[in-house]
């Protein structure tokens, strides 16, 4: 029987977890490609055959999404299956058109058609766009849980960089667990803050076996989304964070708005630095598209070790990276701590950027003046601890989610911007926690 040949559109996450659920072992299709975009250094490898089945005893190769048109043509590609997240309506009909055009059939694969059944309860928190909070919204969920005496399991969207089948499965219990792994500065600021808040975290490639690990540790599993991706497990509560300062993104783009019209409960973060009629226009926005969510309304209070390093000083600002990246945001927490204690001037790093990050400042024109703390791979890595002991300034503002002087060196005075959830609006997670512990039975 002819197989029908599909290419799958990605950037090593959604689009191996749509494989494995939906076409790994499928005798209908054949999978002659992923195609990568948005993270460096995925294209020019395979998807390994221990991973995909005997179906593909060679593996697949992964191309850069620039070689579409060349792989549709070639290898007659009748299906191409879009599988990344945290990009524009706009963006995903252009890519279809494209698709179209060449001959193929463009295709979004259904929510609960890649969401596997967990035999405990799961809490998906998943979010409108990259860099809203989500990931301080999902440790919150896990203290308050925890605070119960419930055994209490993460599992992060995936960022396999590495080698895909040592990956196929990682636990993380211990920061000497990241050592394990080799995990990129990426995978540390999504692990690193859950694990030292006493909470055991799984991420991977292959997130049935992930799911069937953590189900024999957990009363409840909490799915850490990522990349706005909509997650790959059925809640049985979802929990989406907007941003204010982003106003109309809830509605206009991919993943997000299918987030908000999947979300029991809507947390729109950092309130407490948005304009007010952002802050109703995001509110009127959920309402209109899902008029039967819980909203919370909740703010991201930055504090920092020793404000006299920013006060009056030159600064350079280091912001997570793909916040500012495919996140599209010209500023984060580092910033607003910047405003906050009165830096006199933010330095702008790009004269002093090299390689791969002067290359992130060409791709992303929107970071500015702000240098995003790319660590793609030990090389990047080096390249960002150049550039940051390269800028002249007075002092380091640090903004990402782990303490990024743990992984470079850098020579001049630094300070660290911490950043958590506080809820403002009455009833808040705890009160809707405490109402789902009831209905499951685990109060």
């Amino acid at each position: 029987m002819k197989r029908t040949k599909v290419v799958i559109l990605g950037a090593a996450g959604r689009d191996f977890h749509n494989f494995n659920t939906v076409f790994r072992g499928n005798q209908d299709y054949e999978v002659v490609a992923f195609t990568a975009t948005q993270i460096p250094n995925i294209d020019g490898r395979r998807y390994p055959a221990e991973l995909a089945g005997s179906l593909y005893p060679n593996g697949i190769p992964i191309y850069a999404e620039s070689d579409l048109p060349r792989l549709i043509r070639e290898d007659r590609i009748e299906r191409a299956v879009f599988a990344y997240s945290d990009v524009s309506f706009d963006y995903v009909m252009r890519k279809a058109s494209e698709v179209v055009a060449l001959g193929a059939d463009f295709e979004l694969l259904g929510a609960e058609h890649t969401m596997l059944k967990s035999a405990v309860p799961i809490i998906a928190v998943v979010a409108v766009r990259t860099g809203s909070g989500k990931s301080q919204t999902s440790r919150r969920v896990c203290d308050l849980l925890r605070s119960k005496g419930l055994r209490v399991v993460a599992v992060r969207h995936p960022m396999p960089y590495g080698d895909l089948v040592k990956q196929k499965v990682q636990r993380y219990a211990s920061i000497e667990d990241q050592k394990k792994f080799l995990c990129t500065i990426e995978e540390m600021e999504e692990y690193e803050p859950h694990i030292t808040n006493g909470t055991i975290i799984y991420a991977g490639v292959d997130y049935e076996a992930i799911l069937r690990e953590a189900e024999k540790e957990a009363d409840v599993i909490v799915w850490d989304g990522g990349n706005n991706d909509s997650s790959f497990y059925l809640p049985d509560l979802t929990i989406t964070v907007a941003d204010p300062h982003r106003p109309g993104h809830e509605l206009s783009y991919y993943a997000g708005m299918t987030n908000i019209l999947l979300a029991d409960v809507v947390v729109i973060n950092k309130v407490e630095t948005a304009e007010r009629k952002n802050v109703d226009r995001v509110r009127s926005n959920i309402l209109a598209a899902n008029p039967g969510a819980k909203i919370i309304e909740a703010a991201s209070p930055v504090t920092v070790e020793d404000e006299s390093l920013i006060r009056g000083k030159r600064v350079l600002v280091v912001e997570d990276g793909p916040t500012l990246t495919h996140g599209g945001m010209s500023y984060g927490a580092g910033v607003i701590a910047a405003q906050k204690f009165g830096a006199k001037e933010l330095v702008d790093p790009r004269k002093w950027a090299v390689d791969s990050i002067s290359e992130t400042f060409r791709k992303y024109p929107q970071t500015g003046t702000i240098l995003p703390a790319m660590g793609y791979g030990e090389k990047q890595v080096k390249d960002l601890e150049t550039t940051i002991n390269s800028v002249d300034c007075d002092s380091v503002v640090i903004g990402t989610p782990i303490d990024l002087r743990r992984v470079v060196k850098i020579n001049k005075p630094s300070v660290r911007v911490r950043y958590d959830l506080a809820e403002i609006t009455n009833p808040g997670l705890k009160e809707l926690l405490e109402g789902f512990l009831t209905e499951h039975k685990l109060s």
